[in-house]
C-alpha cells in the first residue's frame, strides 16, 4: 500500500451505550472527509435505571449495529464494494457491547474479503485531533470521559506515553453519580452543568484531591463523597434539598473537577514541553470535554503557556465511529491488519509499558 493511496474505511463502535457506524475517506495529502457518522444512543433504554445496564446495552447493540451500518453506507452514498477496510472497537469497554461489534466486523470481513482492523477505543479518542485538525506528532492529549481520564503523549498511531490518570472514578462517572445524588436526570454532565449555571461555586469547601502530589494522577471518588455528605447535612438542616442548595453544590463540584484537571494539565504540559515539540499542541477529547467551565480553564492554561489548544466538535468528543474509522485507517497505512482471532477486550491500556493504575484486577490493567 502506497502512502498516498486513497482509502475509504467503515468504522464500528459499540463499547458502551452508543451504537455507531461511520464512513471515512482519505485522499492524501488532504484531510480525511467524514462521509457519514451515525450514532444510535440508548439514553431512553437506560433512563429508568439511573445508569447504563451492560446486559441491556449489549442486546441493543446486537439489534442495531447492522441498522447503523446500513444508515452509514446510505448517508455516505457508498456500498461495501466501495470500502477498503473495516475498523472496529475491540476494547476497552463493556465486554458484551465490544463483542457485538467485533462479531459483526468479522462477519462483514468474511463475507466481503475486506481487511479488518481492531482499534483501541482510547486510540480513537487520542487520534481525533489528527482527523479534525491534522496535527503532527507528538502532542499531548487529555482524555476525559465517563469511563476514562488520563494524560497521553501521542507519538505515533500505535505509540502513546501515559503521564498519569485517575486512580478511581473518571470525571464523567463522578458527574453521573453526583447528578444521581442530587436527583438530577442522566446523563449527569449536562444536568450538573445546567444547575451549576445558577449556583455559587465558592459556597461549599469541597476538596481538590491529590493536588498536594507532584504528579499527573487524579482522584474523584473523595470529591463525590464530599458532595454526598454536604447534601445530607443540608437535608438534615432544612428538611430537604432546596433549589439554591442544589445549584450551589453543582457549581462547587463542577469547579472542583475543573480546578483539578487544570492543575494536573499544567504538570502534564511541563513534561510534554520538555520534549521540545516543534509545534506544541494540547488536545482534549471525551464527553466531559463538552463542559464549558473545564474547556475554558484548559484553553486559558494553554494560551498562557503558548500552546495550541484543540477541542474537537462535541459529536467527535463523545463516543462515535468516525474516530474508530480514522484510527483504523492510520493503522492500515502502517500495514496493520487483524484476522479472525481478533478478541474483544474489556481492558486494554494504550501505554503497555506504564505501570498499571491502582485498581487493576483479574481482567488486567485498567486503561
Amino acid at each position: 500500500m502506497t502512502p498516498d493511496m486513497p482509502l475509504t474505511v467503515l468504522g464500528l463502535e459499540s463499547s458502551c451505550d452508543d451504537t455507531a457506524a461511520a464512513i471515512i475517506r482519505h485522499v492524501p495529502p488532504a484531510r480525511a472527509e467524514i462521509l457519514s457518522n451515525v450514532v444510535l444512543d440508548q439514553t431512553d433504554l437506560h433512563a429508568a435505571f439511573g445508569g447504563v445496564v451492560p446486559e441491556l446495552a449489549a442486546r441493543a447493540h446486537a439489534e442495531k449495529l447492522d441498522l447503523a451500518v446500513e444508515a452509514a453506507l446510505e448517508q455516505a452514498a457508498v456500498t461495501l464494494d466501495g470500502v477498503d477496510a473495516i475498523a472496529v472497537t475491540a476494547g476497552p469497554g463493556l465486554i458484551g457491547g465490544v463483542l457485538s461489534g467485533v462479531m459483526l466486523a468479522k462477519g462483514l470481513a468474511a463475507a466481503t474479503g475486506l481487511p479488518m482492523i481492531g482499534v483501541n477505543h482510547l486510540a480513537g479518542h487520542a487520534l481525533t485531533p489528527r482527523l479534525t485538525d491534522g496535527v503532527d506528532f507528538p502532542y499531548l492529549m487529555l482524555l476525559v470521559s465517563g469511563g476514562h481520564c488520563q494524560f497521553l503523549i501521542a507519538h505515533a498511531p500505535d505509540r502513546f506515553t501515559r503521564l498519569g490518570g485517575t486512580i478511581d472514578d473518571a470525571p464523567g462517572e463522578a458527574f453521573d453519580k453526583t447528578a444521581k445524588l442530587l436527583a438530577l436526570p442522566q446523563p449527569g454532565g449536562p444536568s450538573v452543568q445546567a444547575q451549576a449555571a445558577g449556583g455559587n461555586a465558592a459556597r461549599f469547601a469541597l476538596p481538590r484531591p491529590l493536588l498536594d502530589r507532584d504528579d499527573c494522577n487524579m482522584s474523584f471518588s473523595g470529591l463525590k463523597t464530599a458532595v454526598l455528605r454536604t447534601r445530607d447535612s443540608l437535608i438534615a438542616e432544612h428538611g430537604g434539598l432546596r433549589a439554591g442548595d442544589r445549584a450551589d453544590l453543582c457549581a462547587g463540584f463542577q469547579q472542583a473537577v475543573a480546578d483539578v484537571l487544570v492543575a494536573k494539565s499544567r504538570r502534564a504540559l511541563a513534561q510534554y514541553l520538555a520534549l521540545e515539540p516543534a509545534m506544541p499542541v494540547f488536545a482534549v477529547a471525551g464527553g466531559v470535554a463538552a463542559n464549558t467551565v473545564l474547556r475554558a480553564g484548559l484553553e486559558g492554561l494553554a494560551k498562557r503557556l503558548g500552546v495550541q489548544f484543540i477541542a474537537p466538535p462535541l459529536a467527535l468528543c463523545t463516543d462515535n465511529a468516525a474516530m474508530i474509522a480514522w484510527a483504523g485507517l492510520e493503522r492500515l497505512r502502517m500495514g496493520a491488519c487483524d484476522d479472525m482471532t481478533l478478541a474483544a477486550r474489556p481492558r486494554w491500556p494504550l501505554d503497555q509499558t506504564a505501570a498499571p493504575m491502582l485498581g487493576s484486577g483479574k481482567k488486567g490493567a485498567k486503561a
